[in-house]
């Protein structure tokens, strides 16, 4: 990858353009910050991005060799099919295989991709002008009917896609030309190329039923895929993107249980290893020739308590719990003070329409215990939670030891992380769930608060949620769009099933002679798009 291509990975073209040559006439880190705040960005972010410029400036690709990844899951279920990849494992294969029509970048803004450019003057109907020259791993030429295709089968319910409440606002997608694609919503979306930009909508050949073989457009192509167990790469010498990638293969493998995989990448055996644990940052730090890569987002662990079964049905046991959750202590027990402080709903703090005025729920076992009592729950609860939803066990732990002094009997039943997804997670009355982080607020809220949404984790339903969610998304006026957002936000703290006590933090461990990555907050391994972005220094 070039110097200019690594920074429009950052900011976007156009300043990476301007960047690339104020570095080049010798600009310091003090002048690339200055840049990017005299462009409206606020100084945390700036910084961020001025850091990651200058050591992007300063590295220079190497292109050749093998690494060998593990992610933090792996299953039998594991899939190539976009419309029906659940996880980080799933998403980063994606990635190596499938390109969608954008890609979020370090600030969440879309980026095109596969989609050269777009136009909309009311954002219901857009029209996607499409990259030339463009080939599956087959040899094909991507064609207007292959992203009509991609993005109307997830519609379908024999497609059985995770992204269908996504998708269902589409009303239409029609090849309009040999390079051109009209989208139609039922309704106004601004965030419209954002969701495209989300893992499930990667394009795929039109007609596709069998993905074994995970024929897409992307960076690598598939030698070798056995579900469960390990997936092998080759680098795509016919891909669009000049230069990349860079390594000749990529063996992916999922290890469940982080002190397995801390120990194989320290024992030489990996390069990189997603997923740490707090406690082991300074272990691998620690040792010479590793690092630990850091990526702040939304994602969150959520303790799930069923709305349609008991005793989540009952509002004081539910309110109960939540007092219970001690986000201070969970903070600095758990993930060494890395994380940051939630308030029972799933916008970060960084987003635009955070409800800063939403007063912190507190650690409150007088409270809890009131509602507990009040809720007349008073035999042995049991918490489902897993090495699978991040934290949950010390989680869970720390929530037990709190209801004891609430008089609560707590029971944790502690699942093995294969098949938790499949078989637990929206099936326990009480239990915890896992997500990563969304592009906007519309999505995150979309897909797990909806009250048809397949992961409605808590199965709160709530018609006049729905109906702020649909005009928060139609809504161009800013102010109004968010005070949309802040009472959902509201109604989702005081109604929803689901305690949420903190943001996590992403935290991956690499070789130091592994470079290029950069962080983009929808998770870590760069989001899972590390595999066309990095290089080994031998």
């Amino acid at each position: 990858m070039t110097d200019r291509k690594m920074f429009e990975g950052l900011v976007g073209p156009q300043e990476s353009q301007a960047l690339m040559g104020a570095l080049r006439r010798g600009a310091s880190r003090r002048d690339v910050l200055a840049m990017l705040m005299a462009g409206g960005m606020q100084a945390t972010l700036a910084g961020g991005l001025a850091t990651a410029a200058m050591s992007a400036h300063a590295q220079t690709p190497k292109r050749g060799g093998k690494i060998r990844v593990a992610g933090e899951t792996t299953s039998v279920n594991d899939t190539l099919d976009p419309a029906k990849q659940s996880n980080s494992t799933d998403y980063s294969r994606g990635c190596m295989l499938y390109n969608g029509l954008f890609a979020l970048d370090a600030s969440l803004t879309p980026q095109p991709q596969l989609a050269e450019s777009y136009s909309t003057s009311d954002a219901k109907t857009w029209v996607f002008k499409l990259r030339k020259g463009v080939t599956f791993h087959d040899g094909k030429a991507l064609t207007a009917e292959d992203v009509a295709f991609s993005l109307m089968r997830h519609k379908d319910p024999a497609t059985g896609s995770k992204a269908k409440v996504l998708a269902d606002q589409i009303e239409a997608v029609k090849a309009t030309g040999p390079n051109e694609v009209t989208v139609v919503l039922q309704a106004p979306n601004a965030d419209l190329p954002a969701v495209l930009g989300t893992f499930h909508f990667h394009i795929v050949k039109a007609g596709t039923t069998d993905f074994s073989a995970g024929i897409g457009t992307g960076p690598y192509k598939l030698k070798e895929f056995k579900p469960g167990v390990r997936s092998v790469v080759v680098r795509n010498d016919s891909y669009w993107k000049p230069g990349q990638p860079y390594l000749d293969e990529i063996e992916f493998v999922g290890i469940s249980d982080e002190a397995a995989r801390v120990n194989a990448l320290l024992s030489g055996g990996f390069e990189m290893v997603a997923a740490l644990k707090p406690y082991s940052v300074q272990r691998v730090r620690s040792t010479p020739g590793y690092a630990v890569f850091v990526t702040q987002s939304g994602q969150y662990t959520s303790l799930i308590m069923r709305k349609d079964t008991s005793p989540g049905a009952n509002p004081d046991f539910v309110l109960g719990m939540k007092h219970l959750l001690d986000r201070e202590l969970l903070k600095k027990t758990v993930t060494q003070g890395l994380a940051t402080v939630a308030n029972d709903h799933p916008i970060h703090p960084s987003s635009r329409f955070y409800h800063a005025g939403l007063p912190q729920r507190a650690f409150d076992p007088e409270k809890a215990k009131f509602h507990l009592k009040k809720s007349g729950i008073d035999n042995k609860v049991t918490v489902v939670a897993s090495e699978a939803a991040k934290y949950s066990i010390e989680m869970a732990v720390v929530l037990q030891r709190a209801a004891k002094s609430a008089g609560l009997d707590m029971d944790i039943k502690r699942m093995p992380a294969d098949g938790y997804w499949s078989n637990h997670w929206l099936n326990s009355p009480v239990g915890f769930g896992n997500v990563n982080a969304r592009p906007t607020a519309d999505t995150v809220l979309t897909q797990f608060f909806k009250s048809d949404a397949q992961w409605n984790e808590s199965r709160w339903k709530s018609e006049k949620f729905d109906q702020l969610l649909l005009a928060a998304r139609a809504e161009t006026d800013f102010a109004k769009r968010k005070q949309l957002y802040v009472d959902m936000q509201t109604m989702i703290h005081e109604q929803a099933g689901i305690g949420i006590p903190l943001f996590l933090p992403s935290l991956d461990g690499h070789s130091a002679k592994l470079k290029g990555l950069s962080s983009i907050p929808l998770g870590g391994m760069m989001a899972y798009g590390f595999a066309e972005n990095v290089w080994l220094d031998a």
